[in-house]
């Protein structure tokens, strides 16, 4: 099972080929592959900053999740205890509760931010 990064399931949505074959496939054949509420929330933010156009509004891309088949995580209180003790090592609120979700729930992260391999995380 699998847990996807913002940039990863933006480019998966959007079919970019900034997603390597590799990880594309890996996300076309794991059995179950989630998508952070967390992504959702810094999409919002970022489109609402103008940093970011989406192809359509955040509640339709998480409605088109089950079309996709993909499962939305939710933040749980494990999340957020796991962050209270993960290393500053990186400093982007986003990423460090993505890291900490994937380390709660045993998920591989599929990144490919270069700070988040610094972490005791499984990674695609």
């Amino acid at each position: 099972m699998l847990l996807m990064d913002t940039h990863v399931f933006l480019w998966f949505v959007n079919g970019d080929t900034k997603l390597s074959k590799e990880m594309l496939q890996a996300i076309e054949t794991e059995e179950k592959v989630w998508v952070s509420v967390i992504s959702f929330w810094e999409l919002a933010i970022k489109s609402s900053l103008g940093k970011l156009t989406l192809p359509c509004p955040v509640s339709q891309l998480m409605e088109d999740c089950a079309k996709m088949n993909l499962s939305i995580l939710p933040i749980k209180a494990q999340h957020l205890e796991q962050l209270e003790h993960l290393p500053w090592i990186h400093r982007d609120p986003f990423d460090r509760l993505l890291i900490c979700q994937a380390q709660a729930e045993g998920l591989k992260l599929a990144t490919v931010d270069e700070n988040i391999r610094q972490y005791e995380v499984g990674l695609i």
